[in-house]
């Protein structure tokens, strides 16, 4: 069972405080979110945590093993995967050709098997590509397979980056807005995707501004304000908050 930990965090960017003292956790098998109003400091909270960004002070572990100081790729390979609020996939590649980039985490075959085509390498990749078809399934997308990544429409699109996410069989996956431009039908069927990868051990961190999506999904709800945690609970217990009412609902 992994366990991402956050213990009074700060990033300061001059005298900005834009994540000030936040500690939570995000554990396998669990939906956690964390919300807020724009600019409260969620998407630095996701850089920080996925070694974009550096820690002013503080410090986060991954099943007790500090890597506040680890770069982005470190962190990737530990099992830390994260989809990011701006789109990033290769346009012209098709969707199968995008989710498989996602299996790097788990290559065997050396670099010059590859480059030489050789049985064992031509074996692994004919096995990733048929894993990569199983998620399409799993996403409700194997109709799009052969299609170019650039050419689907925004939601189809933000499926193949979650798919690519996923592909690297992480035990934490950090979703930055993940439904944001999605209604309510299109969300909800994302939503049980994120339950189901919760259900198979993943632990998964839902940063959004969808209150009611939040509401239905996570087990656990963290709200961010100026770069502080100012409620953390039940998605009920949250969403009664004076404090969280004043801030983010603008009541």
């Amino acid at each position: 069972m992994a366990t991402l930990e956050l213990k009074g965090v700060r990033r300061n960017f001059g005298g900005v405080k834009a994540v000030d003292g936040v500690s939570l956790q995000v554990r396998s098998g669990t939906v956690t979110g964390l919300i807020g109003p724009n600019g409260s400091g969620k998407s630095t909270v996701v850089n920080l945590i996925a070694g974009v960004l550096k820690l002013t002070s503080g410090e986060i572990s991954l099943d007790g093993s500090n890597i506040s100081t680890e770069p982005a790729d470190s962190v990737a390979r530990r099992g830390v995967a994260r989809t990011f609020q701006n789109i990033r996939l290769l346009p012209e590649a098709s969707v199968l050709d995008n989710v498989v980039i996602g299996f790097y985490r788990l290559e065997k075959a050396s670099l010059m098997a590859s480059l030489l085509g050789l049985p064992s390498s031509r074996k692994e990749s004919r096995e990733l590509r048929e894993r990569g078809r199983a998620l399409l399934a799993q996403f409700d997308m194997s109709a799009y397979e052969n299609v170019a990544a650039g050419g689907l429409a925004y939601g189809y699109q933000r499926r193949v980056e979650m798919m690519r996410a996923v592909a690297s069989s992480p035990e934490i996956l950090l979703l930055d807005e993940p439904v944001a431009g999605m209604n309510d039908v299109e969300a909800r069927a994302l939503g049980k995707i994120f339950a189901r990868l919760a259900e198979q051990g993943m632990g998964v961190l839902v940063i959004e501004h969808n209150t009611r999506f939040v509401s239905e999904l996570c087990q656990e709800v963290h709200v961010l304000d100026g770069g502080r945690l100012i409620a953390h609970g039940s998605a009920q217990e949250v969403m009664r908050d004076p404090a969280v009412i004043a801030a983010y609902l603008g009541n």
